[in-house]
């Protein structure tokens, strides 16, 4: 059964659950809920939680598990030969999926029926050639185990698929059974659901923090393995960043000094933009502005938020950068080589974080209590006297707070980095030099072409640890502000 299906199967078992669960325990009543310990919905959410929670639970681990179970299985039909012809297990195990993959739209295609795809007897020309006639592109790297591999591939998930079909269908006629049978008037149904209920959002918010600690873990352990190859104090203090995939030229130099440079260059260059512009707009916005050109003017400077990075990226490669080449280029004040530099991606980002700083800036400073206004004015203050000597410095605290969240934005940025400000990595004060970040690095390298355990590929998990580093204690730093501002006047 497919997997959409099956979510209805359960999500209609439930709704039945719900319907039956009320009218039984309505019935033990006579009808009255008033001889009831608890309304008569929690007793049909009390049958219906016990269908859906164990139900989709056990869906959710099957899932999870049956992927791991099948690669296992498989990758111990795949002989050494293949491994070594294909340069790693992981490579052999794509060319199966994909060679699975081919036989299913061989099988909807009509070119092969399902048993003939399922024969692991059959003649592997024949096989091949009713791949190329279903439009399937079929390479050298599909061999005799491949294939053989990926038939056993589609017998295993869709036998899988169809034993979790009948495991989840009947555990939940089996919370069926179990919700009913428990139905009855001294049953305590709303304690029962609102235990599961807190349970569910308990479960729900441990979410967040268990993705925060796989994804550190992840790091960590990568990174750890880095340096075993590499040593942490040439990284770390390292001023040049040269990787050599291929071993020619020497050793790779992976120092992160250049790096950092580039990315907090470029951060103080975007926020030299974001802070004074979106700063002055929340003033306006908040202090002397109208509510009409208020409801506009806000809605239009977020929808910059709303904007894909891709997009800023592809706006400072064909834009910023030419329009800066005509003022700083050769033909201009000859400061500028190319369109991608510290500059243009900076510009550029900086526009992008406007409304962050403005937004959260605009909030804070509505947030600064009217009676602290009133008092300014009623000893005689300007309104702009107000704002720059009883309202600003209020709200310090929590401006500070957006700012160095907008930092971290900017210290995290990626694509526009990538399309604006170059792949050089290099040590330079000129702001119309081509540098790179942290972020642009970490791409580079796992796209490479070295061996996924090699240091070049592995120092990629080291800069994310030092980036992780960097913007967790800036946001830290901006939350710790911002509480203290909110105790302060909430």
């Amino acid at each position: 059964m497919p997997l959409f299906w099956l979510i209805l199967a359960v999500l209609g078992v439930a709704l039945a659950g719900f319907i039956l669960g009320r009218s039984r325990a309505l019935g033990h009543a006579g009808g009255d809920s008033r001889g009831l310990h608890s309304l008569p919905n929690y007793y049909g959410w009390n049958v219906a939680l016990k269908i859906m929670v164990p139900a989709f639970g056990l869906l959710v681990v099957w899932l999870l598990l049956q992927p791991l179970y099948i690669t296992s299985q498989i990758s111990e039909m795949i002989p050494e030969a293949s491994v070594a012809d294909g340069g790693s297990l992981g490579l052999v195990l794509a060319e199966v999926r994909r060679a699975a993959e081919g036989l299913d739209a061989a099988v909807a295609s009509g070119a092969m029926t399902e048993e003939f795809a399922r024969d692991v007897r059959a003649d592997f020309a024949d096989v091949t050639q009713r791949l190329k006639d279903a439009g399937q592109i079929v390479t050298g790297t599909i061999t005799q185990p491949i294939l053989n591999a990926a038939q056993s591939y589609r017998i295993m998930t869709a036998t899988g698929n169809m034993a979790m079909s009948v495991a989840v269908l009947v555990l939940a006629l089996a919370g069926l059974a179990w919700g009913l049978r428990q139905t009855g008037v001294s049953f305590r149904a709303r304690n029962v659901v609102e235990t599961s209920v807190r349970a569910l959002l308990i479960a729900a918010a441990s979410v967040a923090i268990l993705t925060t600690v796989g994804i550190v873990l992840s790091l960590v352990f990568n990174t750890v393995e880095f340096f075993r190859l590499y040593p942490a104090s040439e990284f770390f203090f390292g001023t040049n960043w040269a990787p050599s995939f291929s071993g020619r030229g020497g050793a790779s130099d992976l120092g992160v000094i250049p790096l950092l440079w580039g990315t907090f260059y470029i951060s103080i260059v975007a926020l030299l933009v974001a802070v004074p512009i979106g700063l002055f707009a929340a003033i306006y916005l908040s202090e002397y502005a109208s509510s009409r050109v208020r409801s506009i003017a806000k809605p239009a400077i977020e929808v910059l938020a709303g904007i894909p990075t891709i997009v800023y990226g592809l706006f400072a490669l064909l834009t910023v950068g030419p329009l800066l080449m005509e003022v700083f280029g050769k033909e201009g004040l000859g400061w500028m080589q190319s369109g991608t530099s510290v500059m243009t991606a900076g510009l550029v980002m900086g526009i992008m974080l406007i409304p962050f700083v403005s937004s959260l800036s605009d909030d804070i400073i509505n947030a600064v209590p009217q009676a602290m206004r009133d008092g300014s004015y009623g000893l005689g203050a300007t309104q702009s006297e107000t704002i720059r000597q009883v309202v600003l410095p209020a709200a310090l605290p929590g401006i500070v707070g957006a700012i160095l969240l907008a930092a971290s934005r900017a210290i995290g940025e990626t694509m526009i980095v990538v399309l604006g400000a170059g792949a050089a990595a290099r040590l330079e004060l000129n702001p119309f030099e081509a540098m790179t970040t942290v972020t642009a690095k970490i791409v580079s390298q796992l796209t490479g072409d070295a061996d996924f355990a090699s240091p070049e590929a592995l120092v990629a998990f080291a800069l994310g640890m030092t980036l992780f580093v960097l913007t967790l204690g800036l946001n830290v730093f901006a939350l710790f502000i911002v509480r203290k501002y909110r105790e302060q006047y909430e």
